[in-house]
């Protein structure tokens, strides 16, 4: 009885231990997240946002900081509704891949069978091809007279005569109009509303914190306003535009972190999709030029060479899933400052949950971007060359560049120029580090300077059309 008593003791102490070091450990784990988030909030001044991680089906961070509205000065808390942007456009491929599921879509049908008086040139392209963005049509958002206020039909009418830009597969190129189609494409099988057969489909008993619309002007209770810094007046405003119901599909839903998890949650357990329907779905797709890579309507990102599926949106959401080692990560925000930091901060975490995710070439980039914004340019720029020297043979060249157009776009553009001087020097036989020098001085009306670099980019690579243009344009620029 005794050595009874003394093994159960020993078990109950042993017990104990473990639990209080797994509470530790966890604890210790949160706690690296949580300062984490927040050193990346200060660097940005983001206005709000949301952190959750999922780990071998269980939440083991849900987290929720700062503002929903500046101007109101109310709190992010798990009521609040984010617009997910183009994070949307995974819940929209789940609806295709679930007529897909019940045989009443093909990935190899043509859009012609559903869709009526599409233009000859529009004929042959498939779903596949919109889910893949291969499809070579014109974008519905990049024309000057396709304004969003626009009436859709006419939207369409003056689409149609826009041309092709590339053989139907031949490679990726993002655009909306692929999603802009498959609306009408699930609304013609479905004989629903794109909207209703999405929530119906994915979120049946569902009944508040999530809601379809493209309009951040719209008032809808709880949503939290898009915030964009304005660098003249220092202050974020509030981002009203319209972009209308046609884009619902694209970047039109807004839900909370709750019910986002739970939704992973759905899709986790199979209950959106089959095991063999989300394979399919996360397959590589085969285009014709094969240096493109891109999933049917999902992303793929590689973190410390292991591939991850997901998908981003406005520079403020992302979600990722970590499919071999059963994590999940979704990050929801609502403005930024200086740079956008959805993909950073998943691969970030996903390091500190994970140290096989740990990437240190990723971390490198983060650390000498956010240099130029935490301390002075001249202690940036020596924390660079420490950083760098820890990877003798790594080239930093896009990192710098940019690093330097983001300083321009804010509106730092002696900065900028530092920047890009100092990769000019890092990379003295690029001929794309001499046109982006010549940029920055042609944006501060060095005219002179931007001619001598850009014509050093000609001479690196004849065939800079850009420089070319921009000798001929200076050159007017200063006879005048």
């Amino acid at each position: 009885m005794k050595k009874s008593a003394l093994i159960i003791t020993f078990l109950s102490l042993t017990i104990s231990c473990f639990s209080q070091k797994s509470n530790r450990s966890e604890t210790e784990l949160t706690q690296k997240i949580d300062n984490y988030i927040k050193e990346i909030i200060d660097i940005n001044e983001i206005p709000g946002t949301a952190l959750a991680a999922i780990k071998d089906g269980k939440v083991i961070f849900e987290k929720y900081y700062g503002k929903s509205s500046l101007a109101e000065n109310l709190n992010i808390s798990e009521n609040s509704i984010f617009r997910l942007y183009s994070t949307t456009k995974i819940m929209t491929t789940v609806s295709v891949f679930q007529l897909i599921e019940r045989s009443q879509l093909s990935l190899d049908d043509k859009i012609s069978k559903y869709l009526d008086n599409l233009p000859t040139g529009w004929q042959d392209v498939k779903v596949k091809n919109l889910l893949t963005h291969s499809s070579g049509l014109p974008d519905i958002v990049k024309f000057d007279d396709i304004p969003y206020a626009l009436e859709e039909a006419e939207k369409w009418n003056r689409l149609y005569k826009k041309p092709i830009e590339f053989e139907i597969g031949n490679h990726f190129s993002y655009n909306q109009t692929n999603y802009c189609l498959l609306t009408k494409i699930i609304e013609k099988i479905t004989g629903a509303t794109f909207e209703d057969y999405v929530l119906k489909g994915q979120f049946p008993t569902v009944e508040k914190g999530i809601v379809f619309s493209a309009n951040s002007s719209e008032f809808i209770p709880d949503r939290v306003d898009h915030h964009r810094f304005d660098f003249k007046t220092e202050k974020y405003k509030r981002f009203n535009a319209d972009h209308g119901k046609i884009h619902n599909s694209g970047s039109g839903l807004n839900i909370t972190l709750k019910e986002f998890i739970a939704w992973n949650d759905r899709l986790d357990k199979n209950i959106l999709l089959s095991p063999a329907t989300k394979n399919a779905m996360w397959s590589s797709f085969p285009f014709k030029d094969t240096t493109n890579s891109f999933l049917y309507g999902w992303d793929s990102y590689e973190t410390n060479n292991i591939k991850s599926f997901g998908f981003s949106g406005g520079n403020m959401t992302a979600f990722r899933k970590f499919i071999d080692h059963d994590l999940t990560i979704i990050f929801l925000s609502n403005g930024y400052k200086n740079y956008n930091v959805e993909g950073q901060v998943i691969d970030h975490v996903a390091g500190i949950i994970d140290e096989n995710l740990r990437d240190s070439n990723l971390l490198a980039d983060e650390k000498i971007t956010a240099d130029f914004y935490k301390v002075d340019l001249e202690k940036a720029i020596q924390n660079y060359y420490s950083v760098k020297s820890q990877y003798p043979t790594r080239n930093f060249e896009n990192r710098l560049l940019s690093i330097g157009y983001n300083l321009m776009n804010n509106q730092n553009l002696k900065n900028a120029i530092k920047v890009f001087e100092l990769n000019l020097k890092e990379n003295p036989n690029s001929a794309n580090a001499y046109d982006c020098m010549a940029e920055a001085y042609f944006t501060n009306e060095q005219f002179e300077l931007a001619r001598q670099n850009y014509q050093k980019s000609l001479d690196l690579y004849p065939e800079n059309t850009n420089a070319k243009d921009m000798i001929n344009k200076i050159d007017k620029i200063m006879k005048k």
